[in-house]
Parts: structure tokens; sequence; C-alpha cells
């Protein structure tokens, strides 16, 4: 069986772009793109959304191997849903 980490513990090591960014900061950055989005809709918010569903993607391919099954299944469903509604919202216009 697999040790487990603390789920304190950092996942990755403090070396890449976004180590010295607070997580408050982060946080407040998707929560105003996502407003953004929704407020916006049509094809920018569509864009908007997949800006998200981009940084998602990104995120989930550089912590996969260490992520138990159950969190990265939650984070598929994260991006899933944002992928479905921006194109949900692109093609209804």
């Amino acid at each position: 069986m697999r040790d487990r980490r603390p789920s304190r513990a950092r996942l990755l090591p403090g070396a890449g772009p976004l180590a010295k960014v607070p997580p408050a900061v982060v946080f407040l950055a998707v929560l105003i793109l996502f407003a953004a989005a929704i407020v916006l809709r049509g094809p920018f918010g569509a864009a908007l959304l997949g800006v998200l569903a981009l940084g998602v993607a990104g995120l989930l391919a550089a912590t996969w191997p260490v992520l138990t099954a159950p969190a990265r299944a939650g984070r598929l469903v994260v991006l899933g849903a944002l992928v479905a509604a921006a194109l949900t919202m692109a093609l209804a216009n």
C-alpha cells in the first residue's frame, strides 16, 4: 500500500511560477474571472470559461501523479463542468 501524505502537505515543491502567489489571490482571480464570464455571456464569456478550463487542466496535469483516485475524479468533474458550461455558452448565441 502506498504511503499517504498528510492532508496539509504540499503536493509539489515550491519552485513553480505560482509558488509565491498567496492562495487567496488565486481564489479571488478565479472568482472574478468566473463572475465576468457569467455576466458577459456569449462568445467572450465562453472564452473566459475556456481560460479557466485550461488552467484547471494544467494544474490537473501537473499534480496527476500525486493525486489519489477520488481527487483525480473530482478534478475531472470540475474540468468537465467548465468545458460543458463554456460550450453551452458559446453555442447559445
